[in-house]
């Protein structure tokens, strides 16, 4: 089986779910989005939380995809940096007991990031987004040595803020041999950056992963249309279309697979990258895209049903059982 490393912001999430929107007006948040958000943001969102019940999980785009990807058995590895604080320790740990090598640089100015994230009644999540340890990595900090051994490498759009950084991941990652994956993240990340995010796809990804709302940021088409704009830029493209499944394209072959219904959708934090994970398990098990693609709606419609981007032992068991009778 491939191995694959995940390069992302590496953050500890605090979840709250909410009874309405309001909180997401007062500290001015749009639903849906991802927000970076300073020091004096983040001591007002705390205050809120401290009124409130909140869940702690190891959190980042890359790291869900990676964390999922570990617990169906992938070989797996992380690059990221966080502080020598317990939210560092949190993170170090939860990577290392899944099996996943800790590529973790350690920061000694600024303190872990922590992604607030909040849960509408809809099950519709909103980032506000401290990265302070996590935005320290810098291009310096990579090494060939990192890339080597892996076949595929997994970046969340989230660290497109940095273009020397990413761009010298994708370089060493090419000169290991490996092939570049990158998940689009959020569609105002896209709307800011969309020149980048093009030289990138065009010139150096192999798989793109977006939702209908970041295709459409990206290539300003529906979901149909931005499939074919996004392939024709790279080896493999994803769109997700939510509750109505996924579009993938390689080449001349064209698959649409459905996404697996779910009664009630308690969280949608993690569901694309979840579905990241499930499609590129199955890349690395070499199978048709069609299976990979049905292996991401299984992952990603077990998510949903919990809060937070971590699941049960026990659903694992269960999500293993449903991939062996694809």
């Amino acid at each position: 089986m491939d191995k694959i490393i995940g390069m992302g912001n590496a953050l500890v999430d605090v979840l709250a779910t909410l009874d309405d929107d309001r909180i997401l007006e007062e500290m001015d948040l749009p639903k849906g989005s991802m927000t970076l958000i300073d020091e004096y943001k983040l001591e007002k969102i705390n205050n809120c939380f401290n009124q409130m019940k909140t869940h702690l999980a190891t959190g980042g785009s890359a790291g869900n995809a990676i964390r999922g990807m570990a617990c169906l058995g992938a070989g797996t590895g992380f690059i990221g940096k966080v502080s020598n604080d317990s939210y560092g320790d949190f993170y170090r740990r939860s990577l290392l007991e899944r099996g996943t090598q800790a590529n973790l640089l350690v920061s000694l100015d600024k303190p872990s990031g922590v992604a607030s994230t909040f849960i509408s009644p809809d099950g519709e999540r909103t980032f506000g987004t401290y990265l302070g340890a996590a935005a320290t990595l810098k291009a310096a900090d990579l090494t060939l040595d990192m890339f080597k051994g892996y076949t595929y490498l997994f970046i969340e759009g989230y660290l497109v803020q940095d273009h020397e950084m990413i761009l010298r991941a994708i370089q060493l990652a090419k000169e290991a041999g490996l092939q570049v994956c990158l998940d689009l993240a959020s569609y105002n990340i896209v709307e800011q950056d969309i020149e980048f995010f093009s030289l990138l796809i065009s010139k150096y990804v192999d798989v793109v992963f977006a939702n209908e709302e970041e295709a459409k940021a990206f290539t300003g088409q529906d979901p149909e249309n931005a499939l074919d704009t996004i392939s024709e830029m790279c080896s493999i493209g994803i769109v997700k279309i939510g509750a109505k499944g996924s579009l993938i394209c390689k080449g001349t072959e064209r698959v649409k697979v459905n996404a697996v219904p779910v009664e009630k959708v308690l969280d949608t934090t993690g569901a694309g990258d979840y579905f990241a994970a499930g499609f590129l398990y199955g890349l690395t098990c070499g199978y048709s895209l069609e299976k990979c693609g049905k292996i991401g709606s299984i992952l990603s419609s077990n998510i949903v049903q919990v809060v937070g981007a971590e699941l049960p032992e026990a659903q694992w068991d269960d999500v293993k059982l449903k991939i062996n009778y694809l």
